[in-house]
Protein backbone atom coordinates (compact mmCIF):
# COMPACT_ATOMS: atom_id res chain seq x y z
CA UNK A 1 0.00 0.00 0.00
CA UNK A 2 1.25 3.92 -1.03
CA UNK A 3 -0.27 5.88 1.44
CA UNK A 4 0.02 9.09 -0.54
CA UNK A 5 -2.04 7.11 -3.38
CA UNK A 6 -4.36 5.18 -1.18
CA UNK A 7 -8.01 5.87 -1.55
CA UNK A 8 -8.23 5.39 2.05
CA UNK A 9 -6.38 8.43 2.63
CA UNK A 10 -9.94 10.05 3.10
CA UNK A 11 -11.63 11.00 6.06
CA UNK A 12 -14.86 7.90 7.81
CA UNK A 13 -17.40 9.81 7.46
CA UNK A 14 -16.53 10.04 3.02
CA UNK A 15 -17.13 6.61 3.63
CA UNK A 16 -20.38 5.87 5.92
CA UNK A 17 -21.84 8.88 3.55
CA UNK A 18 -20.66 6.62 0.76
CA UNK A 19 -22.87 3.70 2.24
CA UNK A 20 -25.58 6.04 2.42
CA UNK A 21 -25.00 7.32 -0.89
CA UNK A 22 -25.06 3.99 -2.30
CA UNK A 23 -28.48 2.42 -0.46
CA UNK A 24 -30.30 4.89 -1.73
CA UNK A 25 -28.96 4.82 -5.04
CA UNK A 26 -27.88 8.84 -4.48
CA UNK A 27 -25.19 8.18 -7.37
CA UNK A 28 -26.12 11.11 -10.09
CA UNK A 29 -23.36 13.43 -10.67
CA UNK A 30 -22.51 16.18 -7.96
CA UNK A 31 -20.23 19.52 -8.73
CA UNK A 32 -17.88 20.10 -5.42
CA UNK A 33 -15.70 23.18 -5.87
CA UNK A 34 -12.13 23.95 -3.79
CA UNK A 35 -11.97 27.72 -2.69
CA UNK A 36 -10.49 29.55 -0.03
CA UNK A 37 -13.01 31.56 2.67
CA UNK A 38 -10.18 34.26 3.26
CA UNK A 39 -6.88 34.87 3.39
CA UNK A 40 -4.41 34.56 6.57
CA UNK A 41 -2.79 36.93 7.99
CA UNK A 42 -0.22 39.27 6.29
CA UNK A 43 -1.48 37.62 2.89
CA UNK A 44 -2.43 39.77 -0.03
CA UNK A 45 -3.10 36.76 -2.55
CA UNK A 46 -2.41 32.74 -3.13
CA UNK A 47 -0.63 30.76 -5.61
CA UNK A 48 -2.55 27.57 -6.86
CA UNK A 49 -0.63 25.17 -6.51
CA UNK A 50 -1.10 20.79 -6.41
CA UNK A 51 -3.22 20.19 -9.15
CA UNK A 52 -0.61 17.93 -10.48
CA UNK A 53 -0.85 15.77 -7.39
CA UNK A 54 -4.27 15.56 -7.47
CA UNK A 55 -4.86 14.66 -11.25
CA UNK A 56 -1.98 11.85 -10.47
CA UNK A 57 -4.56 11.05 -7.12
CA UNK A 58 -7.83 10.88 -8.83
CA UNK A 59 -6.14 8.97 -12.12
CA UNK A 60 -5.27 6.24 -9.45
CA UNK A 61 -8.01 5.81 -8.19
CA UNK A 62 -8.77 2.20 -6.31
CA UNK A 63 -8.99 0.29 -3.20
CA UNK A 64 -6.52 -2.96 -3.08
CA UNK A 65 -7.80 -6.06 -2.40
CA UNK A 66 -5.78 -5.97 1.61
CA UNK A 67 -7.72 -2.26 1.71
CA UNK A 68 -10.79 -3.92 0.99
CA UNK A 69 -10.04 -6.97 3.31
CA UNK A 70 -9.35 -4.55 5.90
CA UNK A 71 -12.47 -2.40 5.40
CA UNK A 72 -14.38 -5.77 5.87
CA UNK A 73 -12.53 -6.91 9.09
CA UNK A 74 -14.09 -3.48 10.36
CA UNK A 75 -17.88 -4.70 10.55
CA UNK A 76 -18.98 -0.65 9.61
CA UNK A 77 -19.58 -1.42 5.74
CA UNK A 78 -22.03 -3.56 3.96
CA UNK A 79 -21.22 -5.91 1.26
CA UNK A 80 -22.41 -4.12 -1.09
CA UNK A 81 -20.67 -1.17 -0.36
CA UNK A 82 -17.20 -3.08 -0.46
CA UNK A 83 -18.55 -4.34 -3.96
CA UNK A 84 -18.97 -0.74 -5.15
CA UNK A 85 -15.48 0.25 -3.91
CA UNK A 86 -13.77 -2.91 -5.57
CA UNK A 87 -14.92 -1.38 -9.19
CA UNK A 88 -14.25 2.35 -7.83
CA UNK A 89 -12.21 4.78 -10.49
CA UNK A 90 -12.57 8.10 -10.91
CA UNK A 91 -14.76 8.85 -14.01
CA UNK A 92 -15.76 12.31 -13.53
CA UNK A 93 -14.42 15.91 -14.83
CA UNK A 94 -12.27 18.52 -13.54
CA UNK A 95 -11.53 22.22 -14.49
CA UNK A 96 -8.73 24.21 -12.49
CA UNK A 97 -6.65 27.00 -12.34
CA UNK A 98 -3.89 26.14 -13.81
CA UNK A 99 -0.82 25.91 -11.18
CA UNK A 100 1.00 29.10 -10.20
CA UNK A 101 -2.37 31.17 -10.83
CA UNK A 102 -2.51 33.72 -8.41
CA UNK A 103 -6.21 33.91 -6.75
CA UNK A 104 -8.71 35.10 -4.14
CA UNK A 105 -11.07 34.29 -1.66
CA UNK A 106 -14.23 33.14 -2.99
CA UNK A 107 -12.46 31.95 -6.26
CA UNK A 108 -13.32 28.36 -7.32
CA UNK A 109 -9.66 27.07 -8.06
CA UNK A 110 -11.04 23.40 -9.18
CA UNK A 111 -14.41 21.89 -9.68
CA UNK A 112 -14.88 18.36 -9.72
CA UNK A 113 -18.10 17.30 -11.19
CA UNK A 114 -18.64 13.02 -10.44
CA UNK A 115 -21.22 10.81 -9.20
CA UNK A 116 -22.00 11.64 -5.64
CA UNK A 117 -19.82 9.04 -4.34
CA UNK A 118 -16.46 9.10 -5.72
CA UNK A 119 -16.46 12.85 -5.79
CA UNK A 120 -17.43 13.16 -1.85
CA UNK A 121 -15.09 10.17 -1.24
CA UNK A 122 -11.56 11.93 -2.76
CA UNK A 123 -12.04 15.57 -0.53
CA UNK A 124 -10.21 14.82 2.10
CA UNK A 125 -7.04 13.99 -0.19
CA UNK A 126 -8.14 16.39 -2.99
CA UNK A 127 -8.05 19.55 -0.10
CA UNK A 128 -5.09 18.23 1.39
CA UNK A 129 -2.89 18.34 -1.79
CA UNK A 130 -4.26 21.87 -2.49
CA UNK A 131 -4.02 23.46 0.68
CA UNK A 132 -0.83 22.66 1.26
CA UNK A 133 1.16 23.36 -1.67
CA UNK A 134 -0.75 26.48 -2.01
CA UNK A 135 -0.17 27.61 1.27
CA UNK A 136 3.87 26.88 0.52
CA UNK A 137 4.06 28.67 -2.47
CA UNK A 138 2.45 31.87 -1.59
CA UNK A 139 4.64 31.88 1.51
CA UNK A 140 7.58 30.97 -1.09
CA UNK A 141 6.14 34.08 -3.37
CA UNK A 142 6.19 36.84 -1.16
CA UNK A 143 10.32 35.68 -0.37
CA UNK A 144 10.55 35.83 -3.91
CA UNK A 145 9.07 39.20 -4.37
CA UNK A 146 11.37 40.39 -1.63
CA UNK A 147 14.72 38.92 -2.97
CA UNK A 148 14.32 40.33 -6.71
CA UNK A 149 16.79 38.80 -8.31
CA UNK A 150 18.88 37.11 -5.65
CA UNK A 151 18.34 33.52 -5.71
CA UNK A 152 16.62 31.36 -3.24
CA UNK A 153 17.50 27.72 -2.18
CA UNK A 154 14.59 25.38 -0.63
CA UNK A 155 16.78 23.80 2.43
CA UNK A 156 13.32 22.81 4.70
CA UNK A 157 13.52 18.97 4.25
CA UNK A 158 14.76 18.39 7.86
CA UNK A 159 12.01 20.14 9.49
CA UNK A 160 9.58 19.61 7.23
CA UNK A 161 5.90 18.06 8.65
CA UNK A 162 6.94 14.77 7.14
CA UNK A 163 8.28 13.24 3.93
CA UNK A 164 5.85 13.78 1.45
CA UNK A 165 5.96 17.65 2.85
CA UNK A 166 8.98 17.84 2.18
CA UNK A 167 8.59 16.97 -1.27
CA UNK A 168 6.13 18.80 -2.31
CA UNK A 169 7.51 21.86 -0.08
CA UNK A 170 10.36 21.56 -2.77
CA UNK A 171 7.94 21.66 -5.46
CA UNK A 172 6.16 24.34 -4.47
CA UNK A 173 8.40 26.51 -3.21
CA UNK A 174 10.46 26.24 -6.88
CA UNK A 175 7.47 26.93 -9.07
CA UNK A 176 7.24 30.13 -6.84
CA UNK A 177 10.23 30.99 -8.16
CA UNK A 178 13.12 29.28 -5.90
CA UNK A 179 16.10 28.96 -7.77
CA UNK A 180 16.36 25.18 -6.69
CA UNK A 181 16.97 22.71 -3.19
CA UNK A 182 18.58 20.57 -0.96
CA UNK A 183 16.43 17.85 -1.08
CA UNK A 184 18.00 15.53 -3.39
CA UNK A 185 14.40 13.17 -4.13
CA UNK A 186 12.72 16.59 -5.44
CA UNK A 187 15.85 16.73 -7.76
CA UNK A 188 14.85 13.00 -8.90
CA UNK A 189 11.13 13.21 -8.83
CA UNK A 190 10.44 16.66 -10.16
CA UNK A 191 13.90 17.94 -11.83
CA UNK A 192 14.37 20.60 -9.83
CA UNK A 193 17.97 21.78 -9.85
CA UNK A 194 20.14 20.76 -6.44
CA UNK A 195 22.18 22.84 -4.19
CA UNK A 196 24.11 22.01 -1.12
CA UNK A 197 27.22 23.03 0.78
CA UNK A 198 28.58 21.11 3.65
CA UNK A 199 27.30 21.06 7.64
CA UNK A 200 29.32 22.03 10.66
CA UNK A 201 30.02 18.09 11.92
CA UNK A 202 32.34 18.06 8.67
CA UNK A 203 33.58 20.87 10.22
CA UNK A 204 33.83 19.76 13.45
CA UNK A 205 34.64 15.93 12.46
CA UNK A 206 37.98 17.39 11.04
CA UNK A 207 40.86 18.79 14.04
CA UNK A 208 41.88 21.85 11.50
CA UNK A 209 39.22 23.96 9.87
CA UNK A 210 41.28 24.76 7.15
CA UNK A 211 42.21 20.92 6.45
CA UNK A 212 38.04 20.34 6.12
CA UNK A 213 37.49 22.94 3.85
CA UNK A 214 40.56 21.39 2.05
CA UNK A 215 39.06 17.84 1.78
CA UNK A 216 35.75 18.91 1.01
CA UNK A 217 37.31 20.99 -2.12
CA UNK A 218 38.75 17.87 -3.12
CA UNK A 219 35.72 15.75 -2.51
CA UNK A 220 33.23 18.22 -4.59
CA UNK A 221 36.02 20.15 -7.01
CA UNK A 222 32.92 21.73 -9.15
CA UNK A 223 30.89 23.21 -5.99
CA UNK A 224 33.35 24.30 -3.25
CA UNK A 225 30.83 26.47 -1.31
CA UNK A 226 32.61 26.27 2.30
CA UNK A 227 30.46 26.89 5.54
CA UNK A 228 32.65 29.20 7.32
CA UNK A 229 30.74 29.90 10.73
CA UNK A 230 31.61 27.04 13.01
CA UNK A 231 34.10 28.74 15.21
CA UNK A 232 35.15 32.03 14.27
CA UNK A 233 33.54 33.50 10.71
CA UNK A 234 35.98 35.97 10.35
CA UNK A 235 39.16 33.69 10.87
CA UNK A 236 37.50 31.25 9.08
CA UNK A 237 37.00 33.63 5.70
CA UNK A 238 40.87 34.07 6.21
CA UNK A 239 41.40 30.22 5.92
CA UNK A 240 39.80 30.52 2.58
CA UNK A 241 41.87 33.19 1.65
CA UNK A 242 44.70 31.11 2.49
CA UNK A 243 43.96 27.74 1.11
CA UNK A 244 42.75 29.10 -2.52
CA UNK A 245 45.71 29.91 -4.38
CA UNK A 246 46.70 26.05 -3.43
CA UNK A 247 43.92 24.79 -4.76
CA UNK A 248 43.61 27.05 -7.65
CA UNK A 249 46.64 25.52 -8.52
CA UNK A 250 44.74 22.32 -8.84
CA UNK A 251 42.27 23.48 -11.15
CA UNK A 252 39.88 23.86 -8.38
CA UNK A 253 38.14 27.79 -7.60
CA UNK A 254 36.26 28.30 -4.47
CA UNK A 255 32.53 29.65 -5.92
CA UNK A 256 31.19 30.54 -2.24
CA UNK A 257 31.17 30.46 1.44
CA UNK A 258 28.17 30.31 3.78
CA UNK A 259 26.84 32.03 6.39
CA UNK A 260 24.23 30.40 8.90
CA UNK A 261 24.70 31.83 12.30
CA UNK A 262 24.93 35.31 14.11
CA UNK A 263 24.63 39.18 12.54
CA UNK A 264 24.55 37.33 9.16
CA UNK A 265 24.06 41.71 7.52
CA UNK A 266 27.75 42.31 9.72
CA UNK A 267 29.44 39.21 8.56
CA UNK A 268 28.72 39.17 5.42
CA UNK A 269 30.15 42.81 5.31
CA UNK A 270 33.52 41.91 6.89
CA UNK A 271 33.86 38.52 5.08
CA UNK A 272 32.94 40.46 1.92
CA UNK A 273 36.15 42.55 3.07
CA UNK A 274 38.43 39.69 3.43
CA UNK A 275 37.76 37.83 0.52
CA UNK A 276 38.17 41.32 -1.80
CA UNK A 277 41.37 42.25 -0.49
CA UNK A 278 42.26 37.84 -0.37
CA UNK A 279 42.03 38.60 -4.71
CA UNK A 280 38.83 35.74 -4.08
CA UNK A 281 36.41 37.98 -5.05
CA UNK A 282 34.86 35.75 -7.12
CA UNK A 283 33.53 34.02 -4.40
CA UNK A 284 29.55 34.55 -3.58
CA UNK A 285 27.73 34.70 -0.10
CA UNK A 286 25.25 32.32 0.61
CA UNK A 287 23.61 33.37 4.02
CA UNK A 288 21.24 30.47 5.91
CA UNK A 289 19.56 30.34 9.33
CA UNK A 290 15.81 30.76 10.18
CA UNK A 291 15.46 33.08 7.19
CA UNK A 292 11.95 34.04 6.23
CA UNK A 293 10.29 37.07 3.86
CA UNK A 294 11.10 39.30 6.81
CA UNK A 295 14.45 38.95 7.43
CA UNK A 296 15.47 38.56 3.52
CA UNK A 297 13.82 42.37 3.83
CA UNK A 298 15.60 43.29 6.24
CA UNK A 299 18.93 42.07 4.73
CA UNK A 300 18.24 43.10 1.06
CA UNK A 301 17.57 46.98 2.47
CA UNK A 302 20.43 46.74 4.78
CA UNK A 303 22.41 46.30 1.32
CA UNK A 304 24.40 43.21 3.06
CA UNK A 305 26.81 42.10 0.31
CA UNK A 306 24.86 38.86 0.05
CA UNK A 307 24.60 37.12 -3.18
CA UNK A 308 22.01 34.33 -2.45
CA UNK A 309 19.73 32.85 0.27
CA UNK A 310 18.73 29.47 1.51
CA UNK A 311 15.31 29.40 3.60
CA UNK A 312 14.09 26.51 5.63
CA UNK A 313 12.09 25.67 8.45
CA UNK A 314 9.55 29.27 7.94
CA UNK A 315 8.99 28.65 4.57
CA UNK A 316 8.02 24.69 4.58
CA UNK A 317 5.92 24.71 7.42
CA UNK A 318 4.81 28.39 6.40
CA UNK A 319 5.38 29.50 10.01
CA UNK A 320 3.29 32.68 9.68
CA UNK A 321 0.20 30.89 8.39
CA UNK A 322 0.44 27.28 8.65
CA UNK A 323 -3.29 26.34 7.31
CA UNK A 324 -6.03 28.15 4.65
CA UNK A 325 -9.48 28.63 5.45
CA UNK A 326 -10.42 26.29 2.54
CA UNK A 327 -12.97 24.20 1.59
CA UNK A 328 -14.47 21.59 -0.97
CA UNK A 329 -18.44 22.00 -1.09
CA UNK A 330 -20.90 20.96 -2.69
CA UNK A 331 -22.30 23.59 -5.27
CA UNK A 332 -24.74 21.63 -7.61
CA UNK A 333 -26.70 17.87 -7.45
CA UNK A 334 -28.58 16.21 -9.86
CA UNK A 335 -28.57 19.80 -11.71
CA UNK A 336 -30.14 20.96 -8.40
CA UNK A 337 -27.78 23.90 -7.35
CA UNK A 338 -26.66 23.85 -3.92
CA UNK A 339 -26.26 26.54 -1.29
CA UNK A 340 -24.82 26.42 2.50
CA UNK A 341 -26.09 29.27 4.57
CA UNK A 342 -23.96 28.65 7.81
CA UNK A 343 -23.18 31.53 9.62
CA UNK A 344 -19.88 32.99 8.86
CA UNK A 345 -19.77 30.18 6.03
CA UNK A 346 -21.78 30.66 3.53
CA UNK A 347 -21.47 29.71 -0.34
CA UNK A 348 -22.06 30.57 -3.48
CA UNK A 349 -24.23 27.68 -5.46
CA UNK A 350 -23.97 26.25 -8.90
CA UNK A 351 -20.88 25.86 -11.62
CA UNK A 352 -18.70 28.72 -11.30
CA UNK A 353 -16.80 30.23 -13.57
CA UNK A 354 -13.57 33.49 -12.66
CA UNK A 355 -12.88 35.85 -15.12
CA UNK A 356 -10.13 38.07 -14.60
CA UNK A 357 -10.20 41.82 -15.82
CA UNK A 358 -7.06 43.94 -16.16
CA UNK A 359 -5.92 47.90 -16.58
CA UNK A 360 -4.75 48.98 -19.98
CA UNK A 361 -1.46 48.13 -18.40
CA UNK A 362 -1.95 44.35 -17.66
CA UNK A 363 -2.15 44.69 -14.36
CA UNK A 364 -4.97 43.60 -12.74
CA UNK A 365 -8.21 45.21 -11.81
CA UNK A 366 -10.73 42.85 -10.34
CA UNK A 367 -12.13 40.02 -10.79
CA UNK A 368 -15.78 38.62 -11.16
CA UNK A 369 -17.02 35.57 -10.00
CA UNK A 370 -20.06 34.56 -11.82
CA UNK A 371 -22.12 31.08 -12.96
CA UNK A 372 -20.51 29.14 -15.26
CA UNK A 373 -22.84 30.19 -18.35
CA UNK A 374 -21.99 33.48 -18.01
CA UNK A 375 -19.56 34.48 -19.91
CA UNK A 376 -18.41 38.02 -19.51
CA UNK A 377 -14.60 38.53 -19.78
CA UNK A 378 -11.49 37.19 -22.03
CA UNK A 379 -9.76 35.45 -19.69
CA UNK A 380 -11.94 32.58 -17.66
CA UNK A 381 -9.46 31.23 -15.35
CA UNK A 382 -10.90 27.84 -14.83
CA UNK A 383 -10.14 25.67 -17.61
CA UNK A 384 -11.21 21.83 -17.97
CA UNK A 385 -7.95 19.34 -17.24
CA UNK A 386 -9.86 16.11 -16.63
CA UNK A 387 -12.91 14.08 -18.76
CA UNK A 388 -14.91 10.99 -18.54
CA UNK A 389 -11.79 10.30 -15.66
CA UNK A 390 -8.68 11.41 -18.49
CA UNK A 391 -6.59 13.88 -18.60
CA UNK A 392 -6.75 15.92 -21.41
CA UNK A 393 -3.01 16.48 -21.43
CA UNK A 394 0.23 15.92 -19.79
CA UNK A 395 1.07 18.35 -16.74
CA UNK A 396 2.64 21.07 -17.46
CA UNK A 397 6.73 21.43 -16.68
CA UNK A 398 7.68 23.06 -13.63
CA UNK A 399 9.59 25.44 -15.50
CA UNK A 400 6.34 26.62 -17.62
CA UNK A 401 4.58 26.92 -14.44
CA UNK A 402 7.35 29.44 -12.96
CA UNK A 403 7.27 31.38 -15.81
CA UNK A 404 3.40 31.67 -15.08
CA UNK A 405 4.50 32.50 -11.74
CA UNK A 406 6.39 35.39 -12.71
CA UNK A 407 4.26 36.47 -14.87
CA UNK A 408 1.19 36.77 -12.75
CA UNK A 409 3.71 38.42 -10.09
CA UNK A 410 4.36 41.26 -12.29
CA UNK A 411 0.65 41.90 -12.92
CA UNK A 412 -0.51 42.22 -9.08
CA UNK A 413 -1.04 45.60 -8.30
CA UNK A 414 1.48 47.28 -6.56
CA UNK A 415 0.05 47.55 -3.08
CA UNK A 416 -0.68 43.50 -3.06
CA UNK A 417 3.30 43.02 -3.36
CA UNK A 418 4.22 44.24 -0.09
CA UNK A 419 4.66 41.91 3.06
CA UNK A 420 1.71 43.90 5.06
CA UNK A 421 -1.72 43.80 5.03
CA UNK A 422 -2.49 45.85 2.46
CA UNK A 423 -6.38 46.81 1.01
CA UNK A 424 -8.16 43.69 -0.29
CA UNK A 425 -8.35 43.24 -3.78
CA UNK A 426 -11.81 43.41 -5.23
CA UNK A 427 -13.57 39.94 -6.18
CA UNK A 428 -16.98 40.95 -7.31
CA UNK A 429 -19.85 38.79 -6.96
CA UNK A 430 -21.82 38.49 -10.46
CA UNK A 431 -25.47 39.45 -10.41
CA UNK A 432 -26.56 36.23 -11.66
CA UNK A 433 -24.85 34.34 -9.41
CA UNK A 434 -26.70 36.54 -6.83
CA UNK A 435 -29.54 35.69 -8.22
CA UNK A 436 -29.09 32.11 -8.15
CA UNK A 437 -28.72 32.13 -5.00
CA UNK A 438 -31.65 34.01 -3.59
CA UNK A 439 -33.95 31.52 -6.08
CA UNK A 440 -31.56 28.33 -3.87
CA UNK A 441 -32.67 30.28 -0.72
CA UNK A 442 -36.30 30.39 -1.41
CA UNK A 443 -36.79 26.80 -1.74
CA UNK A 444 -34.84 25.41 0.96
Amino acid sequence: MNPSTSALLTDLYELTMAQSYQEQGMDEQAAFEFFVRKLPSHRNFLVAAGLQQVLDFLSELRLTQEELAWLDHTGQFTPELLRYLEALRFTGDVDAMPEGTIFFPHEPILRIVAPLPQAQLVESRVMNLLNFQTMVASKAARSVLVAGAKPIIDFGLRRAHGAEAGLLAARASYLAGFAGTATVLAGMAYGIPLYGTMAHSFVQAHRDEEIAFEHFAQAQPDNVVLLIDTYDTEAAARKVVSLAPALKARGITVKGVRLDSGDLADHARKVRRILDEGSVSHAQILASGNLDEYRLRDLIESRAPIDSFAVGTAMTTSADAPSLDCAYKLQEYAGRPCRKRSEGKATWPGRKQVYRHCHRDARYAYDLVTTIDDKVGDLPLLEPVMRDGHRLAPSPALTEVRRRVTAQLEQLPAPLRVLEDAPAYEVRISSPLQDLAQTVDRYV
